[in-house]
């Protein structure tokens, strides 16, 4: 399980300034090179909390982790885009509290703290996570593995019967319809 300090990833991130590739859309090298055919510097100074819990949800999926993301504040009124983000579950603070508390208060109740790995760059959170012995992992270096991860080719798995060849009774059936029974 990940736990996110949301604004602060996003304080990376705008820190970190343009990167080479968007992980919001990159899908292959065509998309790539049309990108940057059109002149278009991505940078990420404009990214949206929301569009963030997306680059993080394709993430989560590739890896196959679970995640969550808390930011401070109370988020926007209509917070019914952040329902439905595949591995990926959205909180805010709220006003009573900050976003680090409320991480602070997962890792302590956490069963498990080994498995937990806490993103954020913000001392006291590191702190409370190595104490639990939960890996915490910076935003600067946790955004910089993400963008690599998201930005490698992926390989299409070929189908075992592929290598297999077809069945006889396969092979007879295609003879059939092409008319070259032996």
């Amino acid at each position: 399980m990940i736990i996110i300090d949301g604004h602060n990833l996003l304080w990376s991130i705008q820190k970190a300034g343009p990167v080479k590739s968007n992980p919001v859309r990159s899908r292959g090298r065509r998309d790539r090179n049309r990108r940057a055919s059109n002149g278009a510097s991505e940078d990420f100074k404009s990214i949206t909390d929301l569009q963030l819990c997306h680059i993080v949800s394709r993430y989560l999926k590739l890896t196959g982790e679970k995640g969550e993301i808390v930011f401070d504040g109370t988020g926007p009124p209509d917070k019914s885009r952040f329902d439905n983000i595949n591995n990926l579950e959205v909180s805010f603070a709220g006003l009573a509290t900050d976003a680090d508390t409320v991480i602070e208060d997962k890792i302590k109740a956490s069963t498990a703290p080994k498995r937990l790995v806490v993103v954020s760059s913000d001392r006291r959170l590191r702190a409370a996570a190595r104490a639990r012995k939960a890996t915490a992992v910076k935003s600067e270096v946790f955004w910089t593995n993400l963008q690599k991860q998201l930005s490698r080719d992926k390989t299409i798995k070929e189908p075992p019967a592929k290598r297999w060849g077809l069945s006889e009774s396969e092979t007879k059936q295609w003879l059939k319809i092409f008319d070259l029974e032996q």
